[in-house]
């Protein structure tokens, strides 16, 4: 139901040592997401579009941060409850999300 690419693996690993809340500030948000696939709100953005697939950035409240977001890159199935977690980043420490990234996993599904 919820995957994971092995980069996103890697940059949990990393985020969590400095961010110890966000393992579980990540589980808070999957009822939300079975609920609604895309979200609802101003924190869900749908950045790309392709036959069966969305790709939604999402900005989670990380507890460690005091108020300040994480921005997670999922993709969510259109015809089945599946959610692949693509990118993990910090606004501070990375302006935008890896396109070539979503690029490659849009591709790779195809």
């Amino acid at each position: 139901m919820f995957y994971q690419l092995p980069e996103f693996e890697k940059e949990l690993k990393k985020l969590s040592k400095k961010y110890p809340t966000l393992p579980s500030d990540i589980e808070d948000i999957k009822p939300i997401l079975l609920e609604i696939k895309t979200g609802i709100g101003k924190n869900f953005t749908i950045i790309a579009t392709v036959e069966s697939v969305q790709i939604v950035k999402v900005r989670i409240l990380c507890e460690s941060l005091r108020s300040r977001t994480i921005r997670l890159i999922y993709a969510c199935y259109k015809d089945k409850i599946e959610f692949m977690y693509i990118e993990l980043h910090f606004k501070g420490d990375t302006e935008n999300e890896n396109k070539e990234r979503i690029k490659a996993y849009l591709k790779q599904i195809e």
